[in-house]
């Protein structure tokens, strides 16, 4: 177990209590290369749409199987503050995908095969009760750890991305990014600390680590693909490249390579814990001016 002295090492400031924000956002305006001028950084970003609501989903199917097995009651709260979050941001991306298809790009042969890898590759076995089904549930647990590492590392991004807002980005596309990102940083340590409340060893944290990267950037640059290759106003032209991506770094529009690389021994450190990164204060700072939450709020507090 990692509970040492040795072990992760939290910052309790930065905690927050969690709430869902049920936002809706109006994409009439949006553009399909919504960062104009720049197809390849559009949909790399927009890979997000494609994937996110089957993995989010997969996220509160999973957490809802593990909910007996908290014993902290703080913990238990966080964590169903985050199946809340958790799908509201699938339901939000899910709500881009019609007007993708308005707009001549038919995302239904990517999303198929997201859904196939959440539904049938990690969903539920017919595994008898006992070890062997407790052995999947905690592989998974241990799976979201490590992709919420990813998450809150992409939310960190797209709160500090002046860049984007400096090359004219659609504004409600923006916010929809900035909400999520928001969202995902304030609650960017429960995920982890439910893996070290139901486990905590540090194999299964490597093991599931390299287990979800390498599908994260199998799935990234196979959905950069499908766009760039079925986008209508690229001509079949559109290629998506690991220059392409370099560039989009070091133009401030996309993560940089180094940047990503840099997170993958934090998550390794045997002291890391999730609250090290980030700013809750900024997340919490842009939630407060997101157009998209304050609508949600103003409705809810309408009682509408």
């Amino acid at each position: 177990m990692s509970n040492t002295q040795q072990g992760p090492v939290p910052v309790a400031s930065e905690r927050t209590p969690l709430k869902a924000r049920r936002v809706s956002f109006d994409w009439a305006d949006t553009p399909l290369h919504w960062l104009p001028g720049l197809p390849f950084a559009s949909h790399t970003i927009n890979v997000l749409h494609l994937l996110l609501p089957a993995g989010e989903r997969w996220f509160v199917h999973v957490y809802k199987q593990a909910l007996p097995l908290i014993t902290d009651d703080r913990l238990r709260a966080d964590v169903i503050g985050f199946i809340g979050q958790e799908a509201m941001h699938a339901q939000a991306h899910d709500d881009v995908l019609p007007h993708l298809k308005a707009q001549g790009l038919d995302p239904t042969p990517y999303t198929a095969q997201v859904d196939w890898l959440f539904e049938k590759l990690l969903g539920d076995r017919t595994l008898p009760p006992g070890r062997a089904r407790r052995w999947w549930l905690l592989e998974r647990i241990a799976i979201i750890a490590a992709i919420e590492h990813y998450t809150a590392f992409l939310g960190d991004w797209i709160l500090n991305a002046d860049e984007l807002d400096r090359r004219g980005a659609d504004p409600t596309m923006l916010d929809l990014l900035r909400w999520h990102g928001a969202e995902e940083v304030e609650h960017r340590s429960v995920a982890f600390e439910l893996f070290q409340h139901v486990d905590g060893g540090y194999r299964r944290r490597a093991r599931t680590w390299a287990t979800a990267f390498t599908a994260l950037v199998f799935l990234w640059q196979r959905g950069s693909r499908f766009f760039m290759a079925h986008d209508p106003s690229l001509g079949g032209a559109g290629k998506a490249t690991l220059k392409e991506l370099v560039r989009g770094g070091r133009q401030g529009v996309l993560p940089t390579t180094g940047a990503i690389a840099r997170s993958v021994p934090r998550y390794l450190s045997r002291r890391y814990h999730p609250s090290q990164e980030g700013s809750t204060a900024q997340a919490v700072a842009y939630l407060a001016q997101s157009p998209a939450a304050l609508a949600a709020e103003a409705r809810t507090s309408g009682g509408s």
